[in-house]
């Protein structure tokens, strides 16, 4: 056995099948813990696990894979015993969309440690997998207001599947992840890699965002053929968008930080198409490569160290 196969314990002895058509099966890979502001990353796995059958294909090793002591799991003492406590999981999963085509989902903690390891064993499991296509999940927080339709950004090793997307139109350095390095093993394999990244409101960015969730998934459909089911997320986006609205209104600060992004929003909007409807559509002029990746490495850190400022206001409180 290999190195990499030591990392984890397959679950499923049989390759997936190929779909009807004889096309490979897209992998999505939605890793917690990195770039996943409005915890649209973490949600998307969450909700693909709820909405769809699934059945395991392969469980990694967390004690290889994650240092504990910063991210120590929870444990629950109830009155004189210990009575619980938090099992971590990064798992890889077979699913069935809703025309019962096959795809598979790794979701779970970004690990902490042996990343090159860790993303050879993904590689060696997509080839072992009939994967012809990966997709990886993001959500950055960005200077863009909540009131105008979200903006989906596309990065791939095959720039035919991002047509008609958002894409960086200039050279971007960011902070490294075991999902990036996911994508650069599997491209040296021929397969080809799909990065998606939402752009969440950065005042809004430490409370959950279904918003961004369900832009992520919908870009996910159109560079997978995938068909996710979606509907139940459009509740939970319709009531977090009457909860910011009561707070726009209720604080003058919110509304004027809201009304400056809008108008910045609006006045670049004329210089490209807006799609209302397709939330993955171009609709915005990105912030230049240094204002990306000093935001969302300032981002990162603030997640680490679990003060997130300004930017945690919660739509679920009010005031």
């Amino acid at each position: 056995m290999s190195e990499n196969n030591r990392m984890y314990e397959l679950e499923y002895p049989a390759p997936i099948g190929r779909q009807a058509n004889g096309d490979g099966v897209t992998l999505i890979v939605a890793l917690q813990g990195y770039a996943d502001a409005g915890q649209a990353v973490q949600q998307s796995g969450v909700h693909l696990l709820q909405a769809l059958e699934h059945s395991p294909v392969a469980t990694f090793d967390v004690d290889e894979l994650i240092d504990y002591r910063s991210r120590r799991p929870g444990v629950t003492i109830d009155h004189d015993r210990l009575a619980h406590h938090e099992e971590l999981s990064l798992s890889l999963h077979a699913l069935r969309d809703t025309e019962d085509a096959p795809f598979l989902l790794l979701t779970g903690p970004e690990p902490d440690l042996r990343w090159n390891a860790f993303a050879a064993a993904v590689a060696d499991l997509a080839a072992r997998t009939n994967v012809t296509k990966v997709v990886s999940l993001y959500s950055a927080p960005m200077t863009v207001p909540h009131t105008r339709p979200l903006v989906v950004s596309a990065h791939s090793s095959n720039p035919e599947l991002v047509t008609g997307l958002q894409t960086w139109e200039s050279r971007l350095i960011v902070p490294g992840s075991a999902a990036l390095e996911i994508e650069l093993a599997v491209s040296r394999r021929d397969i080809d890699a799909v990065g998606l990244t939402a752009h969440v409101p950065h005042y809004i960015s430490a409370s959950d965002y279904p918003e961004a969730t369900y832009g992520l998934l919908r870009a996910t459909e159109t560079v997978s053929g995938l068909h996710l089911p979606l509907r139940a997320l459009e509740a939970d986006m319709e009531r977090i968008r009457e909860q910011l609205t009561e707070q726009v209104e209720d604080s003058h600060e919110i509304a004027a930080v809201v009304s400056a992004l809008e108008a910045q929003y609006d006045a670049m909007a004329p210089r490209i198409a807006i799609d209302e409807v397709d939330t993955s559509a171009p609709i915005l002029n990105l912030p230049s490569a240094e204002e990306i990746g000093a935001r969302l490495e300032a981002f990162l850190e603030a997640n680490d160290s679990g003060d997130l400022g300004p930017q945690g206001w919660n739509p679920g409180r009010r005031g």
